[in-house]
């Protein structure tokens, strides 16, 4: 499944002006469930931050998160990090366009050769450590570049179906190295690199799923057999996305006894 090119296209799409831009981050902080989890994450963090905290979004994308963390906190300097350099430069270009470019930068680096030493309060890493086969060398750089009682927080697929894989046919998402996560493996892993405290649950429980396949899956699929589906999408999303909202405010609020994915912090 090329998830990562239908992404792209989308956001190649809505990338011509800072307005739809927005508009394009607005609309995956809708769909994606665990832009949900991270924000309410992110919000709780945000007490115990200094004013002045920096920030490093590893495996920044699109830029929707470090969007979301400049809007949390005014005076944040932020930094955004990631391996695609197009990338990169597109949201450079954005930042200085919205007048931010003084407290968010974008660089290409990869997360297994990136460290700032003693740097950052908070360091977020959403959607990436599954796409990474070396992720003891991304946690052990991560690890260096937090100041003292600094938090890496993760949200990644688990190892209960966050992938999607079923049997030989691999994943949903076909750039994924590895199906998801085990909540112990990667405590453990977090703990081995030096981490003095860790904790995680899971999310994508039962309502989360189905949102999911509702709202994501299925949409992508059809995009993938034909883009003349983009005409057809907003019919579609008319009756289903009230629905995948409810779903969505319940896996949030809910505690999931297992789920396809996970949420995962760490302490230095």
């Amino acid at each position: 499944m090329r998830y990562d090119k239908v992404k792209q296209t989308l956001g190649n799409v809505f990338n011509r002006h800072p307005f739809l831009r927005k508009c394009f981050y607005f609309m995956l902080d809708v769909l994606l469930l665990r832009a949900w989890h991270i924000k309410r994450e992110l919000r709780r963090q945000k007490k115990r931050l200094p004013a002045n905290a920096s920030l490093l979004d590893a495996g920044a994308g699109f830029g929707q998160y470090t969007y979301y963390m400049s809007q949390l906190g005014r005076q944040w300097q932020i930094k955004g990090v990631d391996v695609k350099s197009e990338q990169v430069n597109d949201c450079n270009r954005f930042f200085a366009r919205i007048n931010r470019r003084h407290r968010v930068r974008f660089e290409t680096a990869d997360l297994t050769a990136f460290a700032d030493p003693d740097v950052y309060h908070l360091a977020l890493a959403v959607d990436v450590m599954e796409h990474i086969e070396n992720d003891i060398a991304v946690f052990i750089n991560i690890y260096h570049s937090l100041r003292k009682g600094g938090l890496l927080l993760i949200s990644t697929p688990s190892d209960k179906g966050g992938s999607d894989a079923h049997g030989n046919h691999g994943s949903f998402v076909d750039e994924h190295v590895r199906d998801g996560y085990n909540i112990n493996e990667i405590q453990e892993k977090l703990r081995q690199v030096g981490f003095s405290h860790t904790e995680a649950k899971y999310t994508y429980g039962a309502p989360g799923h189905l949102s999911w396949l509702l709202s994501m899956k299925f949409p992508l699929m059809m995009l993938n057999i034909s883009k003349l589906f983009f005409v057809l999408l907003p019919f579609y999303y008319l009756p289903v996305l009230p629905f995948c909202l409810l779903l969505n405010l319940w896996d949030v609020h809910a505690s999931h006894r297992t789920g396809t994915g996970l949420t995962v912090k760490a302490i230095k």
